[in-house]
């Protein structure tokens, strides 16, 4: 089993910024991405930033430029700096992992932290 625990949400005025981080803990195949999605009220959950243990990273196009995905694999951690941030950044932020494994990938998932953007 894998776990995820987020952390660094809150409420920040426009062009602001935030970092969230969240720790990866259990049984870490040496094969894996990082990244965090975000869901809106209403709206889909949608990836925001990704990085793979090779290190290349993938972002949405609403936020390239503004957010930064770092990952620190000696101590289980990922980041997400997000500067600049818009109101449309609202959302509940998740951390995810997708783990190679016998069988195939797994998906596991942080509980989510919120991010109040406003104007």
């Amino acid at each position: 089993q894998v776990q995820l625990v987020e952390s660094g949400g809150g409420l920040v005025q426009a062009g602001g910024s935030l970092r969230l981080s969240c720790v990866v803990s259990g049984s870490i195949s040496s094969i894996n991405t990082v990244g965090w999605y975000r869901q809106a009220p209403g709206k889909q959950r949608e990836l925001v930033a990704q990085i793979a243990s090779g290190g290349s990273t993938n972002y949405a196009d609403s936020v390239k430029g503004r957010f930064t995905i770092s990952r620190n694999d000696a101590k289980n951690w990922v980041y997400l700096q997000m500067n600049n941030l818009k109101p449309e950044d609202t959302a509940v932020y998740y951390c995810n992992t997708k783990q190679l494994a016998k069988g195939g990938w797994y998906d596991y998932w942080g509980q989510g932290t919120q991010v109040t953007v406003s104007s």
